[in-house]
């Protein structure tokens, strides 16, 4: 199994979901409006950086993350939108 982290603009968070199911991923947590600052510049939510991020994490098999790496890729390819995600493995689910 594998732990997914996928860090996307907060206005682009409908397509991510779009591509989580075109993956076949069945479940999912987010965590809207986080901030922060990075290579995408900042998103601190404020008046002077209004953007912000959300976070969403998914717990899926080695073929499914590999499906979603896929259509992530397909898509920022297609549009240009920077979308990021870390995988690690996971040793146990309870």
């Amino acid at each position: 199994m594998k732990l997914l982290m996928m860090i996307v603009d907060e206005s682009k968070k409908e397509e991510l979901e779009v591509l989580l199911a075109r993956a076949g991923v069945e479940g999912y947590t987010e965590l809207p409006s986080v901030v922060g600052v990075g290579t995408s510049g900042r998103r601190l939510g404020s008046g002077a950086f209004p953007k912000t991020s959300a976070i969403v994490f998914s717990i899926v098999s080695p073929e499914a993350a590999a499906e979603l790496v896929r259509h992530l890729r397909e898509y920022c390819a297609e549009c240009g939108e920077k979308l990021r995600m870390v995988a690690w493995d996971v040793e146990e689910l309870l």
